[in-house]
Formats: C-alpha cells, sequence, structure tokens
C-alpha cells in the first residue's frame, strides 16, 4: 500500500476554496476577511511547508525509522488498519493540542494558529514555523512503536490536517447530529474564541468524541458571539513577529528569573504563569468570569494544567 502527499496535492483546492469564501462572505455578508491578515496567514503557510526541509522532516523521519525497528507487533499496510491508526492519531492529537495550550514551551508554537482575529479558511493556513520536531517525535512515535508503518502515522496525520482545513469558517453555523461524533466549524469557532465562556475547550482533530469523553467540550451559544485572536492581540502582520514572539517571551522570563522554580515555570508552566499570580492563566480568567456570572465552578491549584489561551501575550 503507498500512501500519496495529499496535503501537497489539496494546496489547489486550498486556494480555490479561499477564493470562493471571499466570494461568498461578501455576497451573504457573513465572516470576515483583512487583506494584510490573510497575506500574514498565507506566508506563514508557505513557511510551515518550507521548515521541515531544514532539516526537521529528516530528523523526524529517521526517529521514526529507528523506532519501527523495535515495534511490538506487525500491523499489515491494509485498510482495517489505516482505519485503526487515524482513529488512534487522532486521540494523539487531541492530547498534542490539549497540552499545546497548557505547557508553554508548546504554546509557544501553537499561538501561532490563534493569533488572527479572524477566523476564516486563511486562518487554517496560519502554521507555525516552529515545533515541527518534537511535537511529532514525543506524540507520535508511539504509533510507530506499537506496529504501524512510519508511511501510515505520517499519512493519517496528513487526513487530520486535510479535514481541519473546512472547519476554519464563520460561513457554516450548526450541522445537526454530524456535531455529535465529528468536529466541526461550529465546534471550533468556539475553539479559537477567547471569550472566557469558551476557554479551555474543544481540541479535537476530527473526532469531536474525545473532548466529550475527557470533559472539555463546550457547545458554541447562539447568544455569545465568539471573539477570536488572543487574549493581548499582537497588533502586527508581521511574519516573523508572529512566529517568534512568544519565544522571545520565554526568554525575557527566563532571564528576569530569580530561582529554577521560575525558570522551570515560565518555560513549563501554563501560558500567563507568573510566580507571584500577577499574570492571569486562562484558568483564572475562566473561574473570575464564573464567579461574576453566579456560577460554581471549583477552583484549581495554578500549578495544575490549565489549558490557556495564552493571556500573557
Amino acid at each position: 500500500m503507498e500512501f500519496p502527499d495529499i496535503i501537497a496535492y489539496a494546496v489547489p483546492a486550498f486556494l480555490v476554496l479561499v477564493l470562493a469564501e471571499i466570494i461568498l462572505a461578501r455576497l451573504l455578508k457573513r465572516g470576515r476577511y483583512e487583506a494584510r491578515d490573510s497575506a500574514a496567514s498565507l506566508i506563514m503557510g508557505f513557511g510551515s511547508e518550507l521548515a521541515p526541509l531544514l532539516g526537521g522532516a529528516a530528523i523526524v523521519l529517521a526517529v521514526f525509522t529507528a523506532a519501527y525497528e523495535f515495534r511490538l507487533m506487525e500491523i499489515p499496510n491494509v485498510w482495517w488498519a489505516v482505519l485503526l491508526c487515524f482513529v488512534l492519531d487522532d486521540l494523539r492529537y487531541y492530547w498534542w493540542h490539549r497540552i499545546s495550550h497548557e505547557r508553554r514551551w508548546f504554546w509557544a508554537s501553537h499561538v501561532v494558529h490563534h493569533s488572527s482575529q479572524h477566523y476564516n479558511l486563511t486562518t487554517a493556513l496560519r502554521q507555525t514555523w516552529t515545533g515541527q520536531i518534537l511535537g511529532p517525535v514525543l506524540f507520535r512515535t508511539p504509533l510507530v512503536l506499537i506496529g504501524f508503518h512510519p508511511a501510515m502515522v505520517l499519512f493519517v496525520g496528513a487526513i487530520n490536517l486535510l479535514y481541519q482545513f473546512w472547519i476554519h469558517t464563520e460561513l457554516v453555523k450548526r450541522m445537526g447530529p454530524f456535531e455529535w461524533v465529528f468536529n466541526t466549524p461550529s465546534h471550533h469557532r468556539v475553539h479559537h474564541a477567547t471569550n472566557p465562556k469558551y476557554l479551555d475547550a474543544n481540541y479535537a482533530g476530527t473526532l469531536i468524541i474525545w473532548d466529550r469523553i475527557f470533559g472539555t467540550f463546550i457547545e458554541e451559544d447562539a447568544q455569545e458571539k465568539p471573539r477570536y485572536g488572543i487574549i493581548k492581540n499582537l497588533g502586527t502582520y508581521n511574519p516573523i513577529t508572529i512566529s517568534f514572539h512568544e519565544w522571545l517571551g520565554i526568554g525575557k522570563d527566563v532571564y528576569s528569573a530569580k530561582s529554577v522554580r521560575e525558570v522551570l515555570g515560565y518555560t513549563f508552566g501554563p501560558p500567563g504563569w507568573s510566580p507571584d499570580g500577577s499574570r492571569l492563566t486562562s484558568r483564572m480568567i475562566k473561574e473570575r468570569w464564573s464567579r461574576l456570572q453566579g456560577e460554581d465552578l471549583s477552583p484549581a491549584p495554578e500549578d495544575s494544567p490549565p489549558a490557556a489561551v495564552q493571556p500573557a501575550e
């Protein structure tokens, strides 16, 4: 069984669909496009395709190839194995995505995708230039060790990314029973929102069932329109700033740290962590909002891992 590079084949379709969405958004007066924002997203997407060519892809493939030599079982390259690999990879994606919000080191790469204040198909293409080695090595290698061929693991991961492209739109509202199992534009709008009500939610790739199982699902409220971006928006369309601003923020905080605990907190704590609690994590924002709403939300210790939407940007 051969596994094609479906992302490369899909690029022309991405561009056609972006143009179609721009036209429909204007005709229906639904959804927003901003030329500079969209251009920045396209540049980030182009850069994310070039970044692995600098050596990251070779490193990941080398690790996968080495790990496959120690596989626990021999899984054949047949259709049912691809389906099983896809489901397990989607579960892997859920936890990688969640940790990318909970831990600042991973958030420094993932924040790129959330940095647009618009929600359209170009936002789907706003991808990181960093973090393309550690994430796959840590979170995908276990699938290879189980016995799935590296090419299969890369293929199902590409399918997952391909699926997620179309859910970055405001043109599609609710989708009925389909939403019970699958991630949809409505579910993913919640994930991109900075409204306190929507924080820490909907990390799914393709299957929303993981959020339902692990208690991170929040339904979109027609009375609460999502506000997109990050808590403190960048105010720039400069791709260099978009790509590296959080890494620079980590460097500045670590430089000012007064202890090993502070170094670890600034680096691997939740985004927004500070030793004196003067900054806000998303957990703190959500709890404060809940108290104002009169809701009972049990507080969690600040050293526990809340899923943050970077309030310390």
